[in-house]
């Protein structure tokens, strides 16, 4: 017996008293975190959210085991957000789509939820109608005449059954409850309670033949984007979730066949949500390294070449800074990259590491 059995689904319990402590926390890290972030710059909270949406979105994906191109996911977020990050790389669809959904879920977060707006989600995560190999149903929701949607587990022939979704029969009825429940807010339900509980809610009904948890995802930032009345995002859910992606999937587990009182997976969503803005220090650490390093050294005189490939080392430098990589990106000569190089070393901006062929140069960071 599955929670959707119940004769009262979809009327979730839950322990107020063990919760509620737990959602102030939530609430005080959320406000620490926008009110410290509001006090950046404008181009600085530009790169913060760059810089999170990228992770958000590759991390998302790895919890299912797809692994997208940084560089090309950066990109994606960049153009669509009309920021300027020098980059011309060439970008997959699959990505775009990724891309698409994440934006229209946060930055449209107060926009009505719609079947129509689901299905072109879930199709903008496989435009060719492939999940790797296999040929999967987009466009519209699970029909299972390959069989009912289960999550299973192990080798052929010995595989475990964890969850087996509703039949597709009834998901028009079950995701028409789900999708009125996203749109009503006559109900005085926390949105931060409201987020997990729509992707729980989404998880058991498995609706699509592939995509559900990138989805499921997605709709839990909407929500979190709605409790904070912003798209700015500046803490990664889904990192967390990433790294706790066991514990994760025993939560939904154990609650896809409980009782209705989904107390446990409310406490395991707001204690990680909490770890997940905690963590947002270490995920926006270049970012904010880099304000500090411009401001330390707003009043120093630099060229353009120097200037373009501190910008470049202070973002996601790959490797280590040589002349003839200063040569290459700067497209200048390699006494004219020594020369740049040394002023840099007597200003206290580079450090020498190495030497003969495998002398490099590493940024000094303001401590």
């Amino acid at each position: 017996m599955y929670i959707y059995h119940n004769p009262k689904w979809p009327d979730f319990i839950w322990d107020t008293n063990l919760i509620t402590d737990l959602l102030i926390k939530v609430k005080l890290k959320q406000g620490y975190l926008l009110g410290k972030m509001d006090t950046l710059g404008f181009e600085i909270k530009e790169k913060a959210i760059l810089s999170v949406l990228t992770e958000d979105i590759i991390k998302s994906s790895q919890i299912e085991g797809q692994f997208l191109n940084m560089e090309q996911v950066r990109s994606s977020i960049a153009k669509k957000l009309g920021l300027d990050i020098d980059s011309n790389i060439n970008i997959d669809r699959n990505v775009e789509g990724v891309v698409g959904m994440i934006l229209d879920a946060t930055y449209h977060y107060d926009k009505a939820l719609t079947k129509s707006r689901l299905l072109g989600w879930q199709s903008s995560i496989f435009p060719s109608d492939f999940s790797g190999l296999y040929k999967i149903k987009t466009g519209s929701y699970r029909d299972d005449l390959k069989g009912p949607m289960q999550i299973v587990s192990g080798p052929t022939g010995k595989e475990r059954v964890h969850y087996q979704a509703p039949s597709a029969s009834i998901l028009d009825k079950e995701m028409n409850m789900l999708i009125s429940y996203c749109n009503d807010k006559s109900k005085k339900i926390d949105l931060i309670i409201k987020s997990a509980i729509v992707h729980l809610w989404f998880v058991i009904i498995h609706p699509f033949e592939d995509g559900n948890g990138r989805i499921a995802r997605a709709l839990s930032d909407m929500f979190l984007a709605r409790s904070e009345s912003s798209p700015n995002r500046f803490y990664s859910m889904s990192s967390q979730i990433k790294k706790e992606r066991k514990s994760y999937y025993k939560a939904l587990e154990i609650t896809q066949k409980s009782s209705l009182d989904i107390t446990l997976w409310l406490k395991w969503f707001l204690e990680n949500l909490i770890l997940a803005i905690e963590s947002s220090q270490e995920l926006l650490k270049s970012v904010l390294q880099k304000a500090e390093f411009w401001k330390k050294h707003q009043n120093t005189s630099f060229n353009k070449r120097q200037t373009k490939v501190l910008n470049k080392m202070l973002d996601n430098f790959k490797g280590n800074l040589t002349t003839a990589k200063w040569a290459k990106m700067t497209d200048s000569s390699q006494d004219t990259a020594t020369r740049d190089i040394s002023d840099l070393i007597k200003k206290d901006i580079l450090v020498k590491h190495g030497f003969a062929r495998a002398t490099h140069y590493r940024l000094k960071f303001p401590e």
